[in-house]
């Protein structure tokens, strides 16, 4: 493995980590800056699409909509597999999400199991996400006792 691929396989790590952490924070403008300007987003719960969206204000408005009711949001990424061809990519990676919000007066940790598949760009030297699709695999709702 040349120097230039192991560098872009620690980018594309931390792009994917650093997306992840900005939505924890809630952050979802400066998140959105980490996909292409037009990138698409789409996720899959039980063979369905339950969002699709495309470009940066779009993505930034449904990712803030679709967490705006959460007090807290932890993604655990894993394993990564990329394959890499000049300026573009694509990878697929596992990740834990927990969710932890109210709901009918009591606090609920949501804990869901993902993959996400994505496309990569290579934009002024920068690696972006040009397209992610998310499938939520499983999830499991519980009650948290104080």
């Amino acid at each position: 493995m040349r120097i230039n691929e192991v560098a872009d396989r620690i980018a594309l790590k931390e792009l994917i980590d650093t997306i992840s952490i900005l939505g924890d924070k809630k952050d979802f403008e400066s998140q959105v800056q980490l996909f292409s300007e037009n990138a698409l987003s789409e996720t899959i719960a039980d063979g369905k699409t339950i969002l699709k969206v495309e470009g940066r204000k779009e993505m930034a408005q449904a990712f803030g909509k679709f967490l705006q009711d959460m007090e807290t949001v932890y993604h655990f990424n894993s394993q990564q597999v990329v394959e890499i061809d000049g300026d573009s990519a694509t990878g697929k990676h596992y990740c834990l999400i927990t969710l932890i919000g109210s709901s009918n007066g009591k606090r609920v940790k949501t804990t869901i199991g993902a993959t996400y598949e994505d496309d990569y760009i290579r934009v002024h030297h920068k690696w972006l996400v040009s397209k992610r699709v998310g499938c939520f695999k499983w999830q499991d709702e519980a009650e948290i006792k104080s």
